[in-house]
């Protein structure tokens, strides 16, 4: 029996089945869906694409995979190196492992011990954001805030080694000012928090994070998982504001297999690069550099520059606003935009009560969560489909008054 993610399994409803996909489309049985969140946000390129389907045959033919233990294939090092010419600055260093959540862990445990090969033993403490989440492993919920994912960790108590701070500037200040000697990083989800909400916030916050992290020492972490690859309408946040580590995943593959890599700058490689073992990083997924996953990753780097994706992301957010423009209920919170990201915040979560069998019944799959609706749509979606998408959103405000 499957054991269903984020579900009461006592009382959950039975689950759409999927028996086909292609393009934005999900097929049931008797139902053709618009798939509004991209399989958790990293179908990029749609469902069964020609490109990406012959990248992975390619690959396929020669082998599925090898571990990167003591072995190396090509499609490793392409990835590698498109990704340490594509991505800003230095960052060039590349930690692949089978999926965002882990790669998170191996960017926080690469902040811990860069200080610890340094002799900075007292840097144990995390910085991190409010509302923030960046997986469900042990440490990635810890740095995470959102009990209602998270409340396992209430049998631990409170964490004594990770701060958590709203998105304003002069709480980041103070937290810096108070605790600098004590971090070895600030670990973000950079202008916009996923699961936490949707919640956006300013470039601004960012810039001054940077200057805080260089002034005091401190690595600057951007989990780009969700934000990765286009989604806030920039390529990579990092584009604005460049981080020590930057972890990605998610889209990182176009959604086809498990992926994702942790990247390093040369400040943080040179802190392990060292004649004593000890100075290691001793980590090591069994599924890192997959050749599958990597084949079909670089294609999908491919198709976004080649097809000028971040125009299509662009068109995405101006149709975005053009329709939502005006539209309120007083059930309604705030509708926030941002690149390809839309969100309806409503004041009660039995607001949206009954969304998803809607939108199901009007050809989108949606998963709303608690307070909120918003769709993070493929990016090859077509101007009708995106419309149909924002106006079963409305049209259950319209209808349900």
């Amino acid at each position: 029996m499957i054991w269903y993610p984020y579900e009461q399994m006592k009382k959950m409803k039975t689950p759409y089945k999927i028996e086909d996909a292609k393009g934005v489309y999900l097929y049931t049985k008797d139902k053709k869906l618009i798939d509004s969140v991209s399989s958790w946000w990293s179908v990029i390129h749609g469902y069964k694409h020609p490109e990406l389907n012959k990248a992975i045959e390619k690959q396929l033919d020669k082998f599925a995979h090898v571990m990167l233990g003591g072995l190396v294939h090509e499609s490793a090092q392409k990835l590698s190196d498109k990704l340490q010419s594509w991505l800003p600055k230095d960052l060039d260093y590349c930690f692949f492992s089978d999926s965002g959540s882990v790669a998170v862990e191996v960017a926080l445990k690469m902040a811990l011990q860069y200080y610890m090969n340094c002799g900075e033993f007292q840097r144990t403490k995390v910085l991190a954001l409010e509302h923030a989440y960046h997986g469900d492993t042990f440490k990635t919920m810890e740095v995470g805030d959102d009990e209602d994912y998270h409340f396992v960790l209430k049998a631990y108590g409170k964490s004594k080694n990770v701060i958590h701070i709203p998105t304003n500037i002069e709480d980041l200040e103070i937290a810096f000012e108070k605790y600098h000697n004590q971090l070895n990083c600030f670990i973000v989800e950079p202008l916009l928090q996923g699961a936490g909400g949707m919640r956006m916030y300013d470039i601004s916050f960012l810039k001054r994070a940077r200057e805080l992290c260089d002034k005091y020492n401190v690595l600057l972490i951007f989990d780009e998982v969700a934000t990765g690859f286009g989604r806030t309408g920039n390529r990579f946040v990092a584009d604005l504001v460049t981080p020590d580590i930057l972890v990605l995943g998610k889209a990182l593959t176009g959604g086809y297999i498990g992926h994702a890599v942790t990247v390093a700058n040369h400040k943080v490689y040179k802190g392990f690069y060292d004649d004593n073992p000890n100075h290691a990083l001793m980590h090591g997924p069994t599924f890192m550099g997959n050749a599958l996953a990597c084949s079909v990753a670089l294609k999908s780097i491919e198709i976004f520059e080649s097809q000028d994706y971040m125009s299509k992301i662009h068109k995405i957010e101006e149709i975005t606003k053009r329709e939502m423009q005006g539209f309120s209920d007083y059930r309604i919170k705030e509708i926030r935009i941002m690149g390809a990201c839309v969100c309806i915040e409503v004041h009660d979560s039995e607001t949206i009560k009954g969304y998803q069998q809607f939108a199901y019944e009007r050809g989108v799959f949606s998963r709303p969560f608690l307070n909120y609706i918003y769709a993070m749509v493929p990016y090859i979606i077509s101007e009708d489909e995106l419309i149909k998408v924002l106006g079963t959103m409305k049209e259950w405000f319209e209808i349900n008054k």
